[in-house]
């Protein structure tokens, strides 16, 4: 279930663009991300700082591009996510000696402090590699080419969270899978 509402502003984005053009697209990501984060907040009673930074950005770049007429706006949001996510766990990682992604899952998951660790670094570095692909569809590209990149690049996200969960497979608990099976 919440996979699907995960991808369903996106799906709607996809439907809409093909319906009636880039700008209607926008104005749907817009109202299908609001709609989706308010169901996540009836369901959790909390948003994640992802989810806020999420909302805050679509709702920020679609305003510019519905407002000022251009679509550059809306392509660049992913640039920016990625990068500011990047930028954030690594100054949190290496700046400021936090673990980001341990103080946000660590509840859920028991790993060692290295696998944590390495698991920042990646996640940095995919961040980096998502912000620089779309930075360089989004500009030298059309938009009907990049609505395409981000349809068949979610296998990008897919694939790096499949690695993921092999990797970090080998050093869950029984407690964890446990835990897992539940949440899922």
């Amino acid at each position: 279930m919440k996979i699907l509402l995960d991808f369903l502003p996106i799906l709607l984005f996809f439907g809409a663009y093909k319906w009636g053009g880039i700008y209607t697209g926008t104005a749907v990501l817009m109202a299908a991300t609001a709609l989706q984060m308010a169901l996540v907040y009836g369901i959790d009673r909390k948003l994640q700082v992802m989810h806020k930074i999420t909302l805050a950005l679509v709702l920020a770049f679609g305003s510019l591009t519905l407002f000022l007429h251009d679509d550059r706006f809306i392509k660049w949001k992913p640039t920016v996510l990625y990068a500011a996510l990047a930028l954030g766990l690594a100054v949190a990682v290496w700046g400021a000696k936090k673990n980001f992604l341990k103080l946000l899952l660590g509840g859920q998951l028991t790993l060692p402090d290295f696998v944590w660790l390495r698991l920042n670094v990646i996640w940095v570095g995919y961040c980096a590699f998502m912000a620089l692909i779309n930075a360089y569809v989004a500009a030298y590209f059309s938009t009907d080419a990049w609505m395409n990149f981000k349809l068949w690049g979610y296998a990008f996200p897919l694939l790096f969270l499949l690695g993921q969960g092999i990797y970090i497979a080998r050093y869950l608990t029984s407690d964890d899978a446990e835990a897992k099976a539940k949440a899922s």
